[in-house]
């Protein structure tokens, strides 16, 4: 397994999970913007991967000028994320 996934419904609730975390000291592995979602990656106490994301809505998806899924992977504003906490 690489690593196990949580969906959080919306994006103010990824930003609280963020919030959470570093308020516990638990530190990131890794934060990234894809285009149709955003993810924040750290491991359990065990070592595991584990992936807090939220998909942004198919109609924000990033697409080429043909409609094809045009993903990326690029640094998460962590600032702007917390900001949109609840």
């Amino acid at each position: 397994m690489y690593h196990a996934a949580i969906l959080y419904p919306t994006r103010a609730e990824l930003g609280d999970a963020l919030r959470r975390l570093k308020a516990a000291g638990i530190p990131l592995d890794g934060a990234a913007d894809h285009g149709v979602s955003e993810a924040l990656y750290l491991r359990d106490p065990d070592d595991n991967g584990v992936e807090l994301y939220w998909d942004r809505p198919i109609a924000e998806w990033p697409r080429t000028p043909d409609g094809k899924l045009a993903m990326f992977t690029k640094a998460l504003d962590l600032d702007a994320l917390l900001a949109a906490a609840k």
